[in-house]
């Protein structure tokens, strides 16, 4: 029972295989040490015996030893595949952390054109963002006050300069005023000395 066993499972083996393995041609040599599992049931089938039973029905002797050595390059192959897929597996989950880690690079690349986009269409103007319209109006609005102030302030200048224009007159006709004053006041002072002088001399002549 248990040799059906291991043999349906070698036959089982073989079925799935069959459609993996490579193509030989039919002059290969058939051994159960090399080759595609194909080639090694075929090498069984070929070296195995038969003989009739005393019931006249036919048998097929297969070498135990075969089957154990079938049997092993079965579970071989079997942890092969199992290996490949395991590999494959994770092949493929590799690929989809790829495809993930591409999918939010997109959606950040996306995010970053957008607000590029947006930044261009804006601007900045005291820490608020707006609009290029609003912007432009703002800002001609600011120059057109710095303007008016600036003319404002000129027009406060040269009023202020002609008006320090006619203080300094002003003060020069003052000056020159005054020193006229100081003039004739220095003329009248001496002139009242020289009389005064004239009459001290006359009282002493006299």
């Amino acid at each position: 029972m248990k040799l059906f066993k291991t043999l349906l499972l070698s036959l089982v083996a073989v079925c799935f295989f069959t459609a993996h393995s490579q193509d030989t041609d039919d002059t290969d040599e058939l051994s159960l040490n090399s080759g595609t599992i194909d080639n090694q049931f075929e090498y069984i089938f070929v070296k195995s015996g038969n003989f009739k039973g005393t019931n006249g029905q036919r048998y097929e002797a297969v070498k135990q030893a075969w089957l154990f050595q079938l049997k092993a390059n079965v579970l071989d192959s079997l942890k092969t595949t199992y290996q490949d897929l395991d590999n494959l597996k994770a092949t493929v989950n590799n690929q989809a952390k790829e495809i993930e880690d591409l999918k939010q690079n997109l959606s950040n690349t996306k995010t970053q054109l957008s607000n590029t986009i947006s930044e261009k269409d804006s601007m900045q103007l005291f820490g608020m963002q707006m609009t290029k319209p609003n912007y432009s109006l703002v800002l001609w609005s600011i120059v057109g006050i710095l303007s008016a102030l600036l003319l404002f302030f000129i027009y406060k200048y040269r009023n202020s300069n002609s008006v320090t224009k006619q203080a300094k007159l002003s003060l020069a006709e003052t000056e020159e005023e005054f020193e006229e004053h100081r003039r004739n006041a220095l003329e009248r002072e001496q002139k009242v000395r020289r009389q005064l002088q004239d009459m001290i001399n006359e009282q002493k002549h006299s």
